[in-house]
């Protein structure tokens, strides 16, 4: 699958078979995110796939009916950006780890795996950022749900570029 492709035809899914994604190829999903371009290559994401345990301290966190939404994929992915403390810094690897989550997912979507990027809230809160070990010098990111695909989805309809591109003299 090339590049054009993979963004053309890459969807949000929410309905997943049951197996996760094996280890081999979140290794080889996480790796290709570091290609992510990041000024002074500081390498500020940070990925944390959710295990049991961490999923059912995150769940009882979020409450019942937040919690169901966490069981719609059957492998999770917590991705987090570091914070140094100096603004422009701080907004650069955030939009950096933005890229990585997003290679993530173009990489999964070229393996025939589907993804879902959520922001819950509950992992904007202390109780929640606690249940799955987030320090306080990193931001929140993306919840990124990936698994294999149940059904195949459309392409929903998109502005041409002429609607959001201007050419400057």
């Amino acid at each position: 699958m090339d590049v054009s492709e993979a963004i053309r035809t890459r969807r949000t899914h929410k309905a997943y078979r049951p197996e996760p994604v094996d280890r081999q190829t979140l290794d080889e999903l996480l790796e290709l995110a570091r290609w992510a371009p990041n000024h002074h290559l500081t390498n500020p994401w940070r990925f944390r796939v959710m295990g049991p345990q961490s999923l059912a301290k995150l769940k009882e966190a979020a409450g019942p009916e937040a919690a169901a939404k966490l069981d719609r994929a059957p492998t999770l992915v917590i991705v987090t950006t570091t914070r140094m403390g100096d603004p422009i810094q701080d907004e650069e690897d955030l939009l950096a780890t933005g890229v990585a989550a997003y290679i993530v997912l173009l990489a999964a979507h070229a393996r025939g795996l589907v993804g879902y990027w959520r922001t819950p809230g509950i992992l904007r809160t202390a109780e929640g950022r606690a249940a799955v070990d987030i320090p306080d010098d990193e931001r929140f990111v993306a919840l990124l749900h990936l698994g294999h695909p149940r059904q195949e989805k459309e392409p929903p309809e998109r502005e041409p570029a002429g609607h959001y591109v201007t050419y400057l003299p």
